[in-house]
């Protein structure tokens, strides 16, 4: 089926420490990831056209909750806390880092990782871990390279080429592109991969349809 999905209508359902205070586990979700200062909220917002969607923060790590939001019908985003670096104290890392671990081994309407990394500093250990576990669980991943309008153009090209080339030894689907919320570099490209991934959703309901139009 073809269908339009309306980013702009994106609205938050949720907040949760873990994923016990998730809503049911069906439908489909796609969940973002990355390190905190990644640029992770700024994409939402733009992926969405709304400036408020996700909270931004000039301090990296503040977001310590899996926010959930409503995408369509059966479609939602799913917003990670962001690891690695992050001025909390060590406590409350070790708790958000479990919450965000859990979500990722156990949660089974997870169809799409879209994971964030700065162009000017991709692939760190912890996000090659993190695409590694994907791969492992047969789950996509989409690599956004953030911050993209940093670069100039031929610097642009051959960062996303380099890291490219090193995501094949990831082995299953993982695509590499380019991105800057400021300048909506990669933007559409985000889009089509997130129609693609909640494409199943629809389907379902087509399907529904022929059976009452049968009977």
């Amino acid at each position: 089926m073809s269908k339009t999905i309306h980013y702009q209508n994106t609205h938050f359902i949720t907040s949760a420490p873990d994923i016990r205070h998730l809503p049911e586990d069906e439908g489909i979700e796609v969940a973002f990831a990355g390190r905190s200062n990644a640029g992770k909220s700024s994409a939402l917002n733009r992926l969405t056209n709304q400036r408020g969607l996700a909270k931004t923060s000039k301090t990296p790590g503040r977001t310590q909750l899996i926010n959930l939001f409503k995408v369509d019908e059966n479609c939602h985003i799913v917003d990670l806390p962001g690891y690695g670096f992050a001025q909390v104290p060590i406590e409350m890392k070790k708790k958000w880092q479990k919450s965000l671990g859990e979500y990722l081994q156990k949660r089974q309407c997870l169809k799409g990782l879209v994971v964030l990394m700065d162009i000017r500093h991709p692939l760190k250990d912890i996000d090659q871990q993190l695409v590694f576990w994907a791969v492992d669980q047969n789950i996509p991943v989409q690599i956004l390279l953030t911050k993209a309008d940093k670069l100039k153009s031929g610097a642009r090209k051959a960062q996303v080429l380099k890291v490219r080339e090193a995501a094949v030894d990831f082995g299953g689907e993982v695509v590499v592109d380019a991105f800057s919320s400021l300048k909506g570099i990669g933007v559409d490209i985000l889009r089509a991969k997130l129609d693609t991934w909640f494409a199943p959703a629809f389907e379902i309901d087509d399907e529904f349809i022929e059976e009452l139009d049968a009977e």
